[in-house]
């Protein structure tokens, strides 16, 4: 009656060892390690880096006690772990000093960070810790100012080359089209070509609110967006700055990043475990924003940049070989018309490509520049870090339709990819600057860490004495259950490399005091049928059965509440909901599947049982 088959008990004992495995790596805690990221998308970090970095180590009498290469998503990371603070500041210097011959313009980013300590064996089976949030491990926060009116003004000068485009195909005469501050402002002769222009673009760029005026002898016509417009403009660009934050940092290897928006036009990024603020704010400065613009190779512009003049109208910038070039200030298009970028080959010449998508706006802008500039050179600047860079300069060889722009010149296979990457990940749709940091030091988060443990500790010790003091052996099975629920809880979160902060050590806590109610539940039931007179075996069988109803009912109640704090909850709330409900489905098997193969394995060979250590039974009044 009261005996499982034996792969019953042996799911359990899986389960135990599994359990066991991938709980372990979240004891030996984290070691402090250097990072090593390529401080430009050009820099590739491969296995070539990681033997670089020990031998710089090795020249200066410096052993890491583990170093391992990772890629994240196209781009590597080098990360070397050191036996104490001491030997990673210094490895730190030693690698910066190497690898950075030029500090003003480093190739590389090396920064302080932490490693996990688990050993190489339970690495290799799989066996990671859990990812501590930043209130637990340290790391640094910071919030950035999204500067709202550059987006606007970056889609105001699309939409300038958008209506230049759409006049012409209409051919409708028109003196000048320009951004005009937060506005296109088009200029013509008479008033006939303005009304003309104004009923054209109105059709075409329905967004737009389009206002008559004149000046002396010039007819204007001023285009604004709508109010909703100018929402959704934010929006995108508050959208897309985070996609790319996530595209950057995910790339450098940090673990588990917070990026969210706060407000109208704040995000706030979290990077736990990076020690380093200043190489923290490197690796935000590392976004970038993407412009083209048309190159200026006349006869004038040539002569005036050999005698180191910039003529008005024109900006300096150079090429990634230091080759000095003269572009035109007007942006044709900017990284918000850029959908994607992948590298490829030219099917004729079989030559190393970067292909563009762009978006329907981008597509008709691009197709008309192409068609008038054809035997020109079109520039795509790169800014990053505050600093302007010509990726690559192609010439204009015919009509480019259809928004699919194929880049190709004396490049290589990597050299294409880089760029490709470089523009897919590098568009920032608004620029953005720091307004707060703050850094929680390691010490901190291992004080959150120890008063949460200390306090979870407590409270298992007072339910596990409470409850053997009351249910005697019975006790005993329901407090190694508990352990049981704690240390599958651990795996699972492992498993699924969740990110447990301080609201996720709660959880923990609050699902020990809701799985002993499972337990309770089973005992007393226990108690209730020996009550009525049956046999032991027979009242631990129908104990267990009995009681699963309600402990159901009672755990599918927490679970919808948990579904819900989990789908509408953000932050600290939904990292507390993801340990409560897998918390509950954990402690469901343990109380009922764990603590009966406990009790059938004491008392499930025992075929004369006269009692059960159960604790008191309370006989009714026969009276």
């Amino acid at each position: 009656m009261n005996r499982y088959p034996l792969w019953k008990y042996l799911i359990v004992l899986a389960a135990l060892i599994i359990g066991v495995l991938y709980t372990l790596p979240n004891l030996y805690g984290e070691s402090p390690a250097v990072q090593i990221a390529g401080a430009k998308t050009s820099v590739k970090i491969d296995q070539e880096t990681l033997a670089r970095a020990d031998q710089i180590l090795s020249q200066d009498h410096i052993t890491p006690t583990a170093s391992s290469f990772e890629m994240n998503g196209p781009v590597g990371t080098v990360r070397l772990r050191f036996d104490s603070t001491d030997t990673q500041l210094k490895a730190k210097d030693t690698l910066e000093k190497a690898l950075n011959t030029d500090p003003k313009n480093p190739d590389y980013t090396v920064a302080l960070n932490l490693m996990s300590a688990s050993p190489n064996w339970l690495t290799a089976l799989g066996a990671h810790p859990m990812y501590l949030g930043l209130d637990l491990r340290g790391g640094v926060h910071f919030l950035l100012q999204v500067d709202l009116q550059g987006a606007l003004s970056s889609r105001y000068d699309s939409m300038a080359g958008e209506a230049r485009s759409t006049l012409r195909d209409n051919k409708l005469k028109f003196e000048d089209v320009e951004r005009n501050q937060l506005s296109v402002r088009a200029t013509f002769a008479t008033q006939d070509e303005r009304d003309a222009a104004a009923d054209a673009l109105r059709r075409a760029m329905p967004e737009m609110v389009f206002s008559n005026s004149l000046s002396g002898t010039t007819w204007l016509l001023d285009g604004k967006l709508s109010p909703t417009a100018i929402t959704q403009v934010q929006d995108n660009a508050l959208k897309q700055n985070i996609q790319t934050l996530h595209n950057r940092i995910n790339e450098l290897g940090v673990a588990e990043p917070v990026i969210q928006q706060q407000g109208g036009d704040r995000i706030v990024v979290q990077l736990p475990g990076v020690q380093d603020v200043a190489k923290a704010k490197e690796i935000l400065g590392r976004t970038a924003t993407l412009e083209i613009h048309m190159v200026d190779d006349s006869p004038a512009a040539t002569a005036a940049l050999q005698s180191g003049r910039v003529p008005f109208g024109l900006v300096k910038y150079t090429d990634r070989d230091g080759r000095p070039l003269l572009l035109r200030r007007q942006v044709i298009l900017t990284g918000e018309n850029l959908q994607d970028a992948q590298p490829g080959r030219d099917q004729q010449t079989q030559q190393p490509t970067v292909n563009l998508t762009l978006d329907s706006k981008g597509a008709r802008i691009f197709r008309d520049v192409t068609r008038d500039n054809i035997g020109k050179r079109m520039a795509i600047v790169l800014f990053e870090n505050g600093k302007g860079e010509v990726v690559t300069a192609p010439v204009i060889r015919s009509e480019i339709p259809g928004g699919q722009v194929q880049i190709s010149g004396s490049m290589s296979a990597q050299e294409a990819a880089d760029v490709a990457l470089l523009l897919r990940a590098g568009a920032l749709a608004a620029p953005m600057h720091i307004i707060e940091e703050r850094t929680i030091g390691p010490s901190l988060g291992a004080a959150n860490i120890k008063q949460g443990f200390d306090s979870t500790l407590y409270g298992f010790t007072a339910i596990a004495i409470f409850i053997i003091v009351y249910y005697h052996l019975f006790g005993l099975f329901s407090t190694l259950g508990l352990s049981f629920n704690v240390l599958l809880l651990l795996a699972v979160l492992s498993m699924l490399q969740a990110t447990l902060t301080l609201p996720g050590i709660a959880a923990v806590a609050l699902t020990l005091g809701m799985a002993i109610d499972a337990n309770v539940l089973i005992n007393e039931r226990i108690r209730e049928e020996l009550r009525l007179g049956l046999p032991p075996q027979q009242a631990i069988h129908l104990g267990f059965d009995r009681a699963w109803a309600t402990i159901f009912d009672s755990n599918l109640t927490s679970l919808i509440v948990g579904i819900a704090l989990l789908t509408f909850g953000t932050g600290p709330v939904r990292g507390f909901a993801v340990v409560h409900c897998i918390g509950i489905l954990t402690s469901m098997f343990s109380s009922v599947v764990g603590v009966r193969a406990l009790a059938n394995l004491y008392y499930g060979r025992k075929r004369k049982l006269k009692t059960v250590s159960i604790g008191h039974v309370w006989k009714p009044n026969q009276d």
